[in-house]
């Protein structure tokens, strides 16, 4: 049954936003549920799992549709791949107790504000649904779901200030606190009785139960004993795991959830109250000291600086200044574009220090409680993290269905044999039940997670943390890394090289650091002083690296209790006393620059700004600056510097500082020079990238730096060869259209060998537009792009089909190191939990590892399944063909192959590390691949053949004797062990269980050691593993389980089991050399190039029709986005890029 959404039964909800959902409203039917009841008693309950397990199966059973505004049950689903259903209660919320009169609906609630649309009259009730932690009201007026717990988007700037200004009344206060419910992050510690109970309803354990039950009921009892031992603990060991989890993420919390606060309410003053009564459009007064803040909040007044090291990763003090009052209709958010974030106070932040307005006053706004704010986003991801998608484990699912499938036509076969022989009832559905547990491994699923784990702890060996051990298998896929460049390929530091001054429109001499003499007394040294975000605590100066290195070059130290800046360095140039920063414009990415307004001791007021040289420039009266500017920045670009541009004004306007623009500010101003500051490569980052160039895996740089400094360090870093024309794409945004113009123009004349690097400067074009498509395939240098342009480069990379892997320092890095494969943070700060990888060592070494581990554990994964596949299928195979004879194996036999054999196989053969050197090609990541279906038919034929062969072979024997299982042993002692024909020294034993016979015998003994063949087979060394020797214990426990199996075959019935023996041999031979001739990577590529096949990846596809495009790359060329149309054709050729070009095309 599925969904045929109706205009007012489906909407979407969070449209448009990353965790959008469908919603489809639902009634409960009373008839119906009384029937599903029923049918939870009648099945013992079963019906009720399933329902568990599919609500929305449920839903579908218990409920009919109706209208979202009529429904009492909604149905959720996800709208990505994976479509993810869950079923949700509506609930109803009374605010009777707070509106006592139809006078107080204005006063407590604005006629366009989501509590008044929310406000069923005159029930006075809302109707709402809780989602992920988060609550939504039904808008009566919209008819949908709508988010509360955040001020409304819709307000303006001058809103704002005027609406909240004076806080709330009691009254507002209380209406919103009911609907919006407390400001906590609550996450309480999962008892353990409910974790048990979750970890037990898992369709393994449950497929566990059925088996055990069974077994039991066969007197199978040794190994069900030890299944249950080995699923207790598993599940103690798992629901120890999630306890620890849980506890460590309410520890993270804890200290946000109870805070005292002071408030501002309308007409009764200051109020000092608990953080959880806070509610969006509470006014909060900030106090002077540190202090966590308990929301997130928009600055309204004076200036904050905080230290946001939980959502950044990077501990540097952060400054916030207070909104503009804005006089335009343009939403608040609009109007400050990507600098919002300069205004805002995110919740869990620490607020180091307060600058209050003229009145010393700092004041906020409560803009999103609970989980709504920045810090609950990141404990929700915690809690819902998004599902992976991987073929691994998509082909896993189909294979279990196929073995399911396999154990239906075994169940039909042993019905049919045992009804027809007369057997009773209860006995034939034992055996036929009994097929199902044999035929689908109940140990398959842990088998799988056991590489997994033990490269999990390898990883920590190295240095290298992991939260999501499902993302190991995906690191043997990567096969592209971006890399953020200062603090990742180079270091975190900067050195301040020099400076190059400019007076009038000349620059003059270069003044190096800190050789050359002292710097002159003027405008330059006076910008170096006071354009920056500095700030003294505990007795030492922090902020950014950079602002650290040009304050100390000017010997200057900032005073601990004023704003002043005091100069020690009694230097007679300079006659100043100190100077004041009176205001603060930050650093903004999207701007590229930060400015102050600073005031001499005595003198005027003067603007400094600094930031992006080219963004500087444009700032500046064109008189100022130099003709040569733009050969001066590219001379010390191209040698790999950071270049800052420096410029100033004075300030002759009324307006007191804070009610100045930043556009006012920013205006007329006049160029002072360069700055030039010197970052390093790491010594570890060339051999790297080499290394991963070798492996055909493709590095890309994603930077917010100059392009030409990031093209320096690509070519110094070994990522653009120096024989390669560089060309330089960029593209910007056409005002007032959704298009882009993209410029292609190289950088280089000079080289005459074909191009091979692209670089893409400000792109911002559409993401499914095909220009940018083709950029993607081709540039390694990505370079003034934001963080959430870095984010959604990553994404757009998945989206043609590349495995992509993010190494970045975690500062401005967070949402790319989230939504890549393999996030890798270099940070050990706390916005590591949101990367998948963290490593101890600073250094982007660890990327090879991982992917070396990954690797590893991926061909493990494949190992084992194939293992544990045909284990089960050879064990299927041996216990239908008895059958035939209704017959079967003995429980010690089952035991010694399912316990002795298999368990301890799957925990040793994991044991292989990985192989040190990184091949050019990753290894498969498909199960349903020609190769490994091909392995496991013939491998399965191999098994059979053997089977029926002993099977034959036996009844020949001159001795043989259907009747008489001891007619060998006229003249002969014979050996009794494990369930094998049983007999003493002294003759036949006085039991019979009924399981021997010589069939039984020989085609256990022959499943046995085929079980020891196949994972000597399987367990594949090189290229992606270390050689199968190396692992010693895996080793050490094969030669004694043979040695086992040899004892028993040649204890007795010599003639017979020499011919088993030779059976064997050939056997094994033939194993191997058909592994070796299916593995064998040559022989597939050129079946795939004698068949013309071609890969399916959307990159590759692209690759291949840049090959017949001549005009590829256009030069001196300028395009718009939207009248560039690119056809895709599976029939092209292939244009590599010369840096990356592989040979590897998916299995």
């Amino acid at each position: 049954m599925g969904e045929n959404p109706a205009k007012s039964h489906y909407a979407k909800l969070n449209q448009g936003e990353e965790n959008e959902m469908e919603i489809f409203g639902y009634k409960t039917q009373c008839c119906r549920k009384a029937l599903c009841i029923a049918g939870y008693i009648l099945s013992c309950g079963a019906l009720l799992l399933l329902f568990y397990w599919k609500p929305e199966w449920d839903v579908w059973a218990n409920c009919v549709p109706c209208s979202l505004e009529e429904a009492d049950v909604v149905l959720l689903r996800t709208t990505d791949e994976f479509r993810i259903y869950s079923r949700k209660s509506v609930t109803w919320i009374s605010v009777s107790g707070i509106i006592k009169s139809r006078l107080d609906y204005p006063s407590i609630a604005e006629e366009d504000s989501i509590f008044n649309k929310a406000l069923m009259k005159p029930s006075l009730q809302v109707k709402s649904i809780q989602v992920q932690k988060i609550r939504y009201v039904w808008n009566i007026y919209a008819k949908q779901f709508q988010k509360v717990g955040a001020l409304e988007d819709h307000h303006t700037c001058s809103a704002i200030h005027d609406k909240f200004g004076s806080g709330l009344t009691c009254k507002e206060q209380s209406l919103r606190r009911v609907i919006c419910g407390p400001n906590t992050i609550d996450v309480p510690v999962i008892p353990i009785w409910k974790l048990l109970i979750k970890e037990v309803l898992n369709p393994f354990y449950v497929f566990q139960l059925f088996s055990v039950c069974l077994w039991f009921a066969e007197d199978y009892m040794e190994y069900a004993a030890a299944i249950i031992i080995m699923s207790l603990l598993s599940i103690s060991l798992t629901v120890y795991d999630l306890r620890q989890q849980s506890v460590k993420l309410q520890r993270l919390v804890e200290s946000h959830n109870n805070i005292m606060v002071t408030v501002c309410r309308n007409k009764e003053g200051i109020q000092e109250l608990e953080s959880h009564h806070l509610v969006p459009g509470d006014m909060m007064v900030l106090k002077e000291g540190k202090a966590l803040l308990p929301c997130d909040a928009i600055l309204i007044s004076g200036q904050c600086i905080v230290n946001e090291s939980m959502l950044t990763g990077e501990s540097i003090p952060v400054t916030k200044t207070q909104l503009p009052y804005a006089d335009n209709l343009k939403p608040w958010r609009m109007h400050c574009a990507e600098d919002y974030k300069k205004h805002v106070l995110f919740c869990g932040t620490e607020v180091i220090q307060t600058k209050g307005d003229d009145r010393g006053v700092v004041k906020a706004v409560v803009l999103q409680t609970g989980f709504n704010t920045a810090k609950g986003d990141l404990v929700r991801s915690i809690l819902y993290p998004k599902p992976m998608n991987f073929k691994l484990y998509r082909d896993a699912l189909r294979f279990l269905m196929c073995l399911i499938a396999l154990a239906t036509i075994g169940m039909i076969y042993t019905v049919c044999v045992f009804a027809l022989n007369g057997e009773e009832a209860g006995e034939v559905v034992k055996k036929a039940l009994d097929v199902v547990t044999i035929a689908v491994p109940p140990a398959l699923p842990a088998a799988l997670t056991t590489g997994i784990i033990y490269t999990q702890r390898r990883l920590k060996k190295k240095g290298i943390f992991c939260i999501s051990p499902q993302r190991i298998n995906m690191c043997g896929q990567l096969n592209l890394i971006c890399f953020d460049k200062t603090g990742t390929l180079t270091e975190d530091g900067l050195d301040l090289w020099g400076l190059l001054p400019s007076e009038g429109n000349c620059f003059q001499d270069v003044h190096r650091f800190p050789t050359d003499h002292n710097l002159p007394w003027g405008q330059v040294f006076r910008a170096m002083v006071t354009c920056h975000s500095l700030i003294v605590l505990e007795g030492k100066i922090q902020g950014d690296p950079l602002d650290v290195k040009m304050f100390e070059a000017t010997n200057w130290v900032k005073d601990l209790h004023t704003p002043h800046l005091l100069d020690l360095d009694l230097k007679p140039t300079a006659s100043v006393e100190g100077i004041a920063i009176l205001h603060q414009f930050p650093f903004s990415s999207a701007l590229q620059r930060m400015s102050v307004i600073a005031q001499e001791t005595g003198g005027e007021k003067q603007v400094f700004t600094k930031g992006a040289p080219e963004t500087v420039a444009t700032l500046c009266r064109a008189e100022t600056v130099p003709p040569n500017f733009e050969s001066k920045l590219l001379f010390y670009t191209a040698q790999g510097f950071r270049v800052i541009g420096v410029a100033c004004k004075s300030l002759q306007v009324e307006k007191q500082s804070t009610d100045l623009t930043r556009e006012e500010v920013e205006s007329d101003l006049t160029f002072l020079g360069l700055l030039i500051m010197e970052n390093r490569l790491k010594r570890e980052t060339k051999p790297v990238l080499e290394e991963l160039s070798a492996a055909h895996i493709r590095s890309v740089m994603v930077t917010g730096d100059n392009i030409q400094t990031a093209v320096t360090v690509a070519r110094n870093a070994g990522m653009i060869s120096p024989t390669n024309r560089v060309i330089l794409v960029e593209a910007n945004k056409i005002p007032g259209s959704f298009s882009a113009s993209v410029t292609w123009k190289p950088l280089e004349e000079n080289k005459t060998e074909d191009y091979g690097i692209l670089v893409r400067v400000k792109l911002m074009m559409q993401q499914e537009n095909k220009v940018e498509m083709l950029l993607l395939l081709n540039s390694t240098v990505f370079a003034r792009m934001s963080p959430s342009q870095k984010a959604s480069l990553v994404e757009d990379f998945q989206k043609l089909d590349y495995f992509v892997g993010m190494c970045g320092d975690g500062a401005n890095d967070c949402g790319a190191l989230k939504v890549a494969h393999a996030g890798i943070s270099l940070s050990e700060q706390e916005a590591s939990v949101a990367s998948p990888f963290t490593s101890r060592t600073p250094s982007i070494a660890c990327v090879p590892e991982l992917i070396r581990e990954g690797r590893a554990a991926l061909v493990t994964s494949f190992c084992m399944f194939k293992y544990m596949a045909l284990y089960s299928t050879i064990q299927y195979l041996g216990v239908l063909l008895l059958y035939w004879q209704l017959n079967s194996f003995g429980n010690y036999q089952f035991l010694f192959q399912d316990l002795a054999i298999t368990t301890v196989i799957g925990m040793t053969m994991s044991f292989t590390e990985a192989y040190p050197k990184l091949v050019p090609y990753r290894p498969p990541s498909q199960l349903i691949s020609p190769p490994l279906l091909l392995s496991v038919i013939l491998n399965i034929l191999f098994s059979l053949g053997m089977q029926i062969f002993g099977f034959i072979m036996v009844q020949k024997q001159s001795w043989y004797s259907k009747t008489d299982i001891y007619s060998h042993m006229k003249n002969t002692s014979s050996v009794s062990s494990l369930g094998l024909p049983g007999v003493t020294d002294g003759g036949p034993t006085e039991m019979d269980n009924g399981y021997k016979s010589y069939e039984n015998t020989t085609v256990w003994l022959l499943s046995t050691i085929n079980c020891l063949i196949i994972a000597l087979v399987f367990s594949k060394g090189k290229p992606f593993r270390q050689p199968i020797y190396t692992n010693y214990v895996f080793v050490l426990v094969l030669v004694g389980q043979l040695g086992v199996c040899l004892f028993l075959v040649f204890a007795d019935i010599d003639d017979l089991y020499s011919k088993m023996d030779l059976v064997l041999l050939i056997s094994l031979f033939l194993l191997l050399l058909q592994e070796a001739i299916i593995e064998n990577r040559t022989l597939w590529l050129l079946l795939k190039t004698t068949f013309q096949y071609r890969s399916k990846s959307h990159y590759k596809r692209l690759q291949r029709m840049l090959e017949q495009d001549s005009a590829w790359p256009p030069l001196n060329k300028t395009f718009f986005s939207d009248s560039v149309a690119v056809s895709v054709e599976e029939d092209m050729g292939c244009h590599s890029n010369p840096t990356f070009d592989s040979s590897e095309d998916a299995l």
